[in-house]
């Protein structure tokens, strides 16, 4: 099998012109290019220098394996190159996905964090919905992400790390006395975002996968894109929405709105996406090694609900509308 070293000892045999040359350049016997290159020319069963002259010169097979060759080191001195680079996080790119709420889950503190501790590593953050980030991790575009589950996972690997419980939210608290069902939801009236994935989006998808349970449609009489949008509209009693407990147990959400859990509880689970066939980089298995831990923390600071069973983000602003 042709080996790097035998590459190396026929590129630099031509380049200087000499195998003495060539091993002065590679800091070995003259003898050991000497074989390196005749092993070389045993394998491809063809002479590929010329030899007898002051300088040596290429055959009809040198000339042609020439450019394969030094394609081939360079490659390989430049892959070799980015390890290092990143085995020690001295440089490169941690490319990462991350849900477009991702602030509500303290993201934006694991962006620092990891700058402190890798400044010359250059992150790209991509918010988007769940959905897009699965898409974009299987074809190649992001190396890993946060997501939440369900997506479509043909092609990746998929590790849960938290649920946090989604809850309806409405203006009026006759409409949260009791935990609603999924007919009593399909009849409400409803603004709900993230319209640009409708319901590809993992939320509204359980609850499309609900309804048609139930033999419901579920029909919001608004769509907008960010929650932030819908809380303000059901704060003006436009109509009711649903958020996450990490979204309820935020500063900026409405101090009036009513909070009610799921008859059957309804969670947004959050997860490590990576590619199955693709590994990692060092600094983004760096960055999803502390996105993480992030995300773990936050499910082991808050409490789970008495006597469920059930891991969840519940925040006292949701546990008290109840």
């Amino acid at each position: 099998m042709t080996t790097l070293n035998q590459l190396r000892a026929f590129v630099e045999a031509e380049r200087l012109g000499s195998f003495t040359a060539a091993a002065d350049q590679l800091l070995v016997a003259q003898a050991s290019v000497s074989e390196l290159v005749r092993r070389l020319e045993e394998e491809l069963d063809s002479q590929l220098f010329v030899r007898g002259s002051r300088r040596l010169s290429l055959t009809a097979a040198g000339q042609e394996l020439l450019p394969y060759a030094q394609q081939a080191l360079h490659a390989a001195d430049s892959g070799r190159q980015a390890v290092q680079s990143l085995g020690s996080l001295g440089g490169g790119t941690a490319t990462f996905g991350v849900p477009r709420n991702a602030d509500y889950y303290l993201l934006s503190s694991l962006v620092q964090t990891f700058h402190s501790r890798y400044p010359a590593v250059r992150v790209r953050l991509v918010g988007q919905n769940s959905a897009e980030t699965a898409a974009a991790i299987a074809a190649g575009d992001i190396e890993a992400g946060l997501v939440v589950l369900p997506i479509d996972d043909e092609e990746l690997t998929v590790t849960p790390l938290m649920r946090d419980e989604v809850f309806y939210i409405s203006a009026n608290p006759e409409n949260t006395r009791k935990p609603i069902t999924i007919r009593q939801f399909a009849k409400a009236k409803l603004v709900l975002y993230d319209v640009h994935y409708g319901w590809n989006d993992p939320t509204r998808r359980q609850l499309a996968e609900r309804a048609q349970l139930a033999g419901v449609r579920i029909e919001p009489q608004i769509e907008i894109e960010h929650v932030e949008a819908a809380l303000k509209l059901v704060a003006g009693k436009v109509g009711d929405t649903i958020a996450s407990s990490a979204v309820i147990d935020s500063a900026t959400f409405p101090k009036d709105l009513h909070t009610a859990p799921f008859a059957e509880p309804l969670y947004d689970t959050i997860a490590l996406a990576r590619h199955r066939g693709r590994p990692l980089s060092n600094a983004t298995r760096e960055f999803a090694r502390l996105a993480e831990d992030t995300i773990r923390e936050l499910r082991v600071d808050e409490p789970a609900r008495t006597g469920t069973g059930r891991e969840s983000v519940v925040p006292q602003k949701a546990r008290s509308a109840r």
